[in-house]
Order: C-alpha cells, then sequence, then structure tokens
C-alpha cells in the first residue's frame, strides 16, 4: 500500500546542528506475519505504524508485509527477502526503514548493512516519538531513561565515531551523549536517572496525598492515544490542556477538579495515551506517573467510536492497565467522536457494550449523559448516614455538601440534621456527629 499524507513541516536536527531547517526522511515500513498472526491485525498494525511514523515527523512513502514461517535470527525476514526490499527502497530513495516488529541488535545492524540507511523498530519510533512530547521535568527523566535502556544493548557495533549530533528517529533523548562511551558510564546515568525518577515519585505521591486528605473521588481518564481524553478534560474543566489530531500529543498527567450534577466534585486526571504493543521500557519508565490512574477510584475508558478498530483499542488499553494492575478499578467504557462515526457502526458498539455512554467531547454531545453515570456509579460506593450538627460547626456542613450526596437538611432546636450518603471511607470525620 502507499501512504499520501500531507506534509507536516516539523524542525529537525541536522548534522551541523547550527542552523535548523525542516527534515521530511521517507520512510518504508515493513510488517511481518506469521502463520499464527491474523493477517488482517497485522495490516491494521501497519497502517497504525504510518501514522506513529508521520507522528515521529516522517513520511511513510510505502509498505511491504512479509510472511514468513518464524523469524531469521540475523534479518529477521531473511537475508533474500532483505536483499529484495533493500533495492526497493534505493529505488525509492528512502531514508528511513521502519519494522513494526521488535528487532534484536543483531539483527538491527544486519539490516542496516543491507539496507545503507537507518533501521529502527516500533519501540524505538515510540521512543523517538515520546521524546519529542516530553515537556515536564518528570517526562523528560522518564524519556531520557527508556532511550538509555533501549540503547545499551546496541551500543556494540556502531561505529568509532559517534559523537556528532545526529537527526531523525532516536536523535532526540540523551542529546549528544557519546555512543562509544563505556557501559559503566551509561549505567552510572541510568542510575541517577533512576534515582531522580524515585524523587519525583516521592513529590507525586505527596501530592496524591494531599489530595486524597480532601476526601475527593479521583477519576482517571484513560484510553488509546488520539482518543480524545485532554479534549474531555478540556470541556469537562476548562483545563486548556493541549488537545490535537495526533498520536501522543500529551504525556504528562495533569488534574483538574470538576462537579457532578449531585453537586459533588471529583478530582480528573488525564494520562499518557496507550497504543498496541506500548514497549515494556515505557511503561516502567512512566509507572509513576500512572499511578495516577493505580489510586482512581474510577476510570473512564475513553474510545475512538470512528476508529475502524475500537475493539483493538480497547484489547490494547486493558493489555496496559493489566500491567500496572490497574485492571480491577471499576471503569465506565465511553465511545468518543460521536459526530465522526458512522451510524450503523456505532449502533453495533452499543449493542456489544450495553453499559458504554457515547459522546462528542468536541461537541459537548452526551457529556450531560457520562456526568451522570460517573455520579451513580461513585453512589453505589455510597452509605446513609444520618447527622446533626451544632450551628457553630457550618463547616462539616459544608463538607457533606462537598463529598456527599445530601438528600435531607432541615433545621431542629439542637442543629442542622442531614441525611447524607458517603463513601464509607470519607464518613470518620463525620464520626462524632452522627445520631444513633
Amino acid at each position: 500500500m502507499t501512504y499520501d499524507h500531507q506534509a507536516r513541516g516539523r524542525r529537525r536536527l541536522t548534522a551541523t546542528v547550527t542552523d535548523l531547517e525542516v527534515v521530511r526522511q521517507k520512510a518504508f515500513l515493513v510488517g511481518v506475519a506469521f502463520p499464527d498472526t491474523d493477517v488482517a491485525e497485522a495490516e491494521r498494525s501497519l497502517d497504525e505504524l504510518a501514522l506513529l511514523t508521520d507522528t515521529a515527523g516522517s513520511d511513510p512513502v510505502d509498505s511491504e508485509l512479509v510472511r514468513r514461517r518464524d523469524p531469521d535470527p540475523a534479518t529477521f525476514i531473511g537475508s533474500g527477502k532483505a536483499q529484495e526490499l533493500a533495492e526497493l527502497t534505493r529505488a525509492l530513495d528512502i531514508d528511513l526503514v521502519v519494522f513494526d516488529n521488535t528487532l534484536t541488535p543483531a539483527q538491527q545492524r544486519n539490516l542496516q548493512k543491507k539496507f545503507e540507511v537507518d533501521v529502527v523498530d516500533r519501540e524505538a519510533l515510540i521512543l523517538d516519538i515520546f521524546a519529542q512530547h516530553a515537556t515536564s521535568k518528570a517526562g523528560a527523566i522518564q524519556v531520557e531513561l527508556a532511550l538509555y535502556r533501549y540503547n545499551l544493548p546496541r551500543l556494540r557495533g556502531r561505529g568509532k565515531h559517534m559523537s556528532q549530533q545526529g537527526y531523525g528517529v532516536l536523535a532526540r533523548g540523551p542529546g549528544e551523549t557519546k555512543l562509544e562511551t563505556d557501559r559503566r558510564r551509561i549505567l552510572a546515568r541510568i542510575s541517577r536517572l533512576e534515582r531522580d525518577l524515585k524523587a519525583q515519585s516521592r513529590t507525586r505521591a505527596t501530592q496524591r496525598k494531599s489530595r486524597h486528605r480532601n476526601d475527593v473521588p479521583q477519576v482517571a481518564l484513560v484510553g488509546y492515544t488520539n482518543a480524545g481524553k485532554s479534549t474531555l478534560l478540556n470541556r469537562l474543566t476548562s483545563a486548556e490542556v493541549l488537545a490535537e489530531d495526533r498520536l501522543f500529543s500529551t504525556l504528562d498527567s495533569t488534574v483538574r477538579r470538576s462537579a457532578l450534577p449531585d453537586g459533588r466534585f471529583v478530582l480528573l486526571s488525564d494520562t499518557v495515551g496507550f497504543v498496541r504493543r506500548l514497549p515494556h521500557q515505557l511503561v516502567e519508565a512512566f509507572r509513576s506517573t500512572l499511578e495516577d490512574v493505580t489510586e482512581a477510584d474510577l476510570l473512564l475508558h475513553l474510545v475512538d467510536a470512528s476508529d475502524p478498530d475500537p475493539a483493538g483499542q480497547i484489547a490494547a488499553v486493558r493489555t496496559v492497565l493489566a500491567e500496572i494492575d490497574a485492571n480491577s478499578i471499576p471503569e465506565i467504557l465511553v465511545f468518543n467522536k460521536a459526530d465522526l462515526a458512522d451510524p450503523l457502526a456505532l449502533g453495533r458498539l452499543r449493542n456489544v457494550y450495553p453499559d458504554s455512554v457515547t459522546i462528542s467531547a468536541r461537541t459537548g454531545d452526551g457529556v450531560d449523559d457520562l456526568l451522570h453515570a460517573v455520579a451513580e456509579q461513585l453512589a453505589g460506593r455510597l452509605r446513609l448516614y444520618q447527622l446533626l450538627v451544632p450551628y457553630d460547626r457550618g463547616d462539616i456542613v459544608a463538607a457533606a455538601h462537598r463529598l456527599g450526596e445530601v438528600v435531607l437538611e432541615k433545621h431542629t432546636d439542637d442543629g442542622t440534621y442531614i441525611d447524607v450518603r458517603l463513601q464509607p471511607d470519607q464518613a470518620g470525620r463525620f464520626e462524632s456527629f452522627q445520631t444513633e
């Protein structure tokens, strides 16, 4: 298949470093299907690889899905096939070859000799995108750590003159680090980054403890990249988070307060998006950021309803949730972009997932229904408490309204009588005001 993407200018560092100019590499994509591979799934993955390549700043001009019985230890696709594709890429004047599979360091080196251009795998491509989009200190540390872990076993055989700043995939991250630096220095840098990341994690833990002390329910937005999480957060909270129609436009977690229809408040956190086969290095590096997910009371799992394979998106997200031990947290499945989806396909999704909510975060359609679903889900965890609050404790009355669902409030000679639904773990602060 041939891809015809509109060129999007991106500043890239050239080998001279001194001048910045727009450089769009021409990329050739390679996927491999084995006997146990679902060919349709492999083709969808190759289509997604094209979007990832475009996001990384290269133009995917052509691709091929190779059928093999098993991977070749030396070149993954076999020497003959590698030679055939090398001739094709030279004819197309290709600058970069991207494999939709994970390559060993030896396979990558052998393929680069065959193709005589840079060869990267899916993991390297995603790492490169994360390196471009990490803006916070924590995000930069996490990406740099993942890049070092990826590159460490690939130091061997990269040549003797690798201190120059390059351009293209994986030119970012550690920056001008010399790749011939011995393993001890690289491992020392990894240890330093791990210490910095632990310090960042402690800071985030302190922030979470502060939020927990306020006893406000935590709701995390999770989903496939570009499913519309940031757009929904902006819709619900006026957070003004960057929301672009691109993969991985935001990486850093954002937390904002939002009101529910019953008057209670929740804390909404936007998290990094997932893709199929998200590199384990990144899941590990971003584990501290993803702790906002693991400690949530409820997950809003956003799915792009206009995508041709929403079930694949759902499976990919749930795989990562299981990897970070967040798969037991209550979840509301939210089909977003209903304004772009085919009505028949949308109807089928509703039949398959009857408990889901359909919205358009862009237009606001269905968002009220989603808020009611969130309120109902959280209310299911509530118990009814009867309180008698002295008139000089208006702070307790305000807390009951803020944290729970007040179903009855009346003034008596002894104080304010309140029937309020609260989460059991929030009831402790009201214990001395409970009536028999």
